[in-house]
């Protein structure tokens, strides 16, 4: 491996390690022995839809700003201002204001938020097609291949794009650099706001060795608690595992933890990566338990999953529906459906099935929260419709003409009857 080498992030001169850069003096330098060789990148905006927020109204920018609900529902995101009163994304919306009381709660716009996401990956597009998005505030992209093309290599090129981005949008992302995504979704949450940071390759089994498990992927709150009973608590002890103990105790996962201990991912960048699931949920200002009530979301968040798969050209073979209980407990519930579906009203068949039998099951529930999702999506059918339902085509065209009627008119130029006469105040994520 040859002398390391430093990159300024403010003018992008090159050169031999600094405290601060030789030609503007900024000290936002970045040193790595395997800088020149990485090329697998994660892409992290920095508390995408407050920047947002903050950007379009100037007058927050220097106050803690928290998108989600009322008091009744949860942080949707916050800016890092709100972050050094103890706010979270995810934390119940009363805790949040507790914590901090002088924040300005806005609700989500998630029509203006999907338009700059759209806006920042065509910017990465702009430097390879090998760009998959996790969601609307990240991605991970593979430079792999493109020096010649940007007569830069993957470190310089993803700088200019950081610089790029703030320059025409006004927000900012963070950037991890490493030789598989695995370490690259780390390292981009190393130095949040504007970082840019590297794991490379030599280095990554000493730098995971002493972190938690749940810094693993797919390792969540169950998982974690099974490794803690086996007595594993840090990644480091995974690595020194025998791998059959792994293999006997935790099947092919135990072996994919093995080898994510040692740094190890052998997943590639695939644009084309199917979303696994689509949903949308509210959160009630007040619970309810009056089926009436409930069936009326139920509806309208159906009709809204049903359009978002048509508009994605996907259908999906499971129904879900998710219940929160006054208590914060989380019940979900699935139906594998006859065949794939896109349309509102296989979709809210299912739900009311699910949301029926779970009503039945206990006397006067009462739930916080209501959503409703498909999931193991997929292409639709040749000729559309669910093949079991003679009467999908019908159903099918008749939807689309209403998305079509709500894209020239606006989204709430149509509403289910049932829906307007029981709607209530709720907070809507998705």
């Amino acid at each position: 491996m040859g002398p390391v080498k430093a990159l300024c992030r403010d003018c992008l001169a090159s050169g031999p390690p600094a405290a601060r850069c030789p030609a503007c003096g900024s000290p936002r330098r970045l040193a790595h022995p395997e800088l020149d060789a990485l090329s697998i990148a994660h892409i992290d905006c920095d508390a995408f839809y407050a920047s947002v927020e903050k950007r379009d109204r100037p007058e927050l920018r220097d106050r803690p700003v928290i998108v989600g609900g009322g008091r009744r529902g949860v942080v949707t995101t916050c800016c890092y201002i709100a972050r050094t009163f103890g706010v979270r994304s995810a934390m119940p919306m009363f805790k949040a204001l507790a914590a901090c009381p002088q924040a300005v709660v806005l609700p989500p716009d998630f029509p203006r938020y999907r338009a700059e996401s759209r806006r920042l990956m065509d910017m990465m597009r702009d430097l390879t097609p090998l760009v998959q998005p996790l969601s609307l505030d990240e991605a991970w992209l593979d430079l792999s291949g493109t020096e010649r093309l940007h007569q830069a290599p993957p470190a310089l090129t993803l700088a200019r794009l950081q610089a790029r981005i703030e320059a025409e949008t006004g927000l900012t992302v963070s950037i991890g650099l490493a030789p598989n995504k695995f370490l690259a979704k780390i390292a981009s949450d190393l130095d949040k706001p504007r970082g840019f940071s590297v794991i490379g390759a030599a280095e990554a089994q000493d730098f995971l060795a002493g972190r938690p498990v749940r810094l693993l992927p797919g390792v969540g709150p169950v998982m974690a608690r099974n490794l803690e009973r086996a007595g594993v608590e840090r990644i480091g002890q995974i690595a020194r595992t025998d791998l059959k103990v792994l293999a006997t105790r935790f099947g092919d996962f135990g072996l994919r933890l093995h080898d994510m201990s040692l740094g190890r991912d052998g997943r590639p960048v695939n644009p084309g990566q199917a979303r696994k699931s689509i949903s949308a949920e509210t959160t009630f200002e007040t619970d309810l338990s009056d089926p009436a009530e409930l069936d009326a979301h139920l509806v309208r968040l159906a009709e809204r999953v049903a359009r978002q798969a048509r508009a994605a050209d996907q259908a999906g073979r499971v129904a879900i529906l998710k219940l929160k209980t006054p208590d914060f407990r989380i019940l979900t519930r699935r139906r594998t459906l006859a065949a794939p579906t896109q349309t509102a009203r296989t979709l809210t068949g299912a739900a009311r099935d699910l949301l029926s039998a779970e009503l039945a099951s206990g006397a006067d529930r009462a739930f916080r929260l209501i959503g409703v999702g498909l999931s193991d999506l997929s292409a639709p059918e040749a000729g559309g419709g669910d093949l079991f339902a003679p009467e999908d085509p019908r159903t099918l065209a008749a939807e689309r003409a209403a998305d079509a009627i709500r894209a020239r008119f606006g989204p709430g130029i149509l509403a289910p009857a049932r829906e307007l006469a029981h709607r209530k105040p709720s907070r809507e994520g998705s």
